[in-house]
């Protein structure tokens, strides 16, 4: 499964100061990504999901590989414990969300598959994600923009 990237190296020297425009940018890209994962939790809801499932279904089905995710692989995406994640499953199991598949090289190993009722769930909730990102996408284009603009 592919993990998010991780930065460690600074975006600009370190010494260099802070401008208004610097706070500014922060300040609306961090409230672009409040808004969108409110507007994301509220949509996963009114599909009848909690925003944690929501996202264990994306991550399920955005696995990267030719192999289909296991709990780790779910539990590293969503940045919770193993434990966690057994219990995330275990329920969306009872919802007929997913269905867990003895890893045939491995049997120590359970693979995740999406049930019909978990694609046609993420299906839409998909959908309306990708039209709020368009929606967003120039706000957040011109925040970034100036994230990569080197100031002095």
């Amino acid at each position: 499964m592919v993990q998010p990237k991780k930065t460690t190296t600074p975006a600009r020297p370190e010494g260099a100061a802070m401008r208004e425009a610097d706070y500014q940018a922060l300040a609306q890209f961090r409230y672009q990504v409040r808004t969108f994962l409110a507007f994301s939790e509220a949509a996963a809801r009114r599909a009848g999901l909690a925003p944690q499932q929501h996202q264990a279904l994306l991550a399920i089905k955005g696995a990267a590989g030719p192999e289909d995710a296991t709990i780790g692989d779910v539990a590293r995406f969503l940045l919770i414990r193993h434990h966690t994640a057994v219990e995330l499953m275990n329920r969306m199991a009872k919802l007929k969300l997913i269905t867990r598949v003895a890893d045939p090289q491995d049997a120590r190993k359970v693979r995740l598959k999406l049930t019909a009722k978990g694609e046609q769930k993420l299906r839409s909730l998909s959908k309306i994600h990708l039209e709020e990102l368009r929606a967003a996408s120039p706000a957040l284009s011109k925040i970034l923009r100036s994230f990569r603009t080197k100031r002095r």
